[in-house]
């Protein structure tokens, strides 16, 4: 069967390019593979929880396999299709170590500084956190830009699946302010999307959304 990934047929204005899709539609593009995408309207029917329990996007399934997470989802691409992991088992290694420091160590404290700045703004306590919730996102991408070096990519001169996952989460947050003093990696995120496999998969989600102006009643 042709590979087929789950996104929501509807998202608010904000969500639109940011929907977790998205990595698994770079990572298609990447490696040159057709797909499907199936639009869903509940992420939380009993029917769609036995394929995601969370009650979330994406979720992804071809012949062998049906799986959840995106950074799972993205890995089992990478390594059946070529382009995305390097030949060596070192390199293969230090790839695959990105998209979890990507997942573990970075998206976290973004998404708090996201919390606080959107979903969360309303509340009280949230203009006091966010000082602190900046300067911790501020460190942890610190870290990536001591990392990254003059390299161009986190593993050296190739662009990997590490490097996929890393910009996907990079670009979620408000990146002038996290990127205040780190002129190395905002110029490793526009070289990230600026591969047309990026702007292919940003395009091909936004048209989702184009087509579906409001949601279904």
């Amino acid at each position: 069967m042709t590979p087929t990934i789950t996104t929501f047929a509807w998202v608010p204005k904000f969500a639109r390019g940011q929907v977790r899709d998205l990595r698994a539609r770079w990572a298609f593009e990447e490696i040159g593979e057709r797909y499907t995408v199936d639009l869903i309207r509940d992420a939380k029917t009993p029917e769609y929880r036995r394929l995601q329990p969370f009650g979330q996007v994406p979720t992804y399934r071809d012949d062998g396999v049906a799986l959840f997470e995106s950074g799972a989802i993205v890995l089992h691409m990478a390594r059946r299709g070529a382009g995305l992991l390097p030949d060596d088992a070192a390199g293969r290694a230090i790839a695959e170590q990105w998209v979890i420091a990507a997942l573990n160590s970075v998206e976290p404290a973004v998404m708090d500084l996201v919390r606080c700045d959107l979903f969360e703004a309303d509340k009280p306590w949230s203009a006091q956190r966010r000082p602190s919730v900046l300067e911790t996102a501020r460190a942890r991408l610190g870290g990536v830009a001591m990392a990254l070096g003059d390299q161009p990519y986190l593993g050296g001169d190739a662009f990997t699946v590490g490097d996929l996952m890393m910009a996907a989460v990079l670009r979620i947050g408000p990146t002038d302010e996290l990127f205040e003093g780190l002129p190395t990696l905002a110029a490793y995120l526009a070289r990230c999307t600026a591969r047309p496999a990026f702007e292919r998969a940003l395009a091909d989600q936004l048209a989702v959304y184009a087509e579906q102006a409001v949601p279904a009643v």
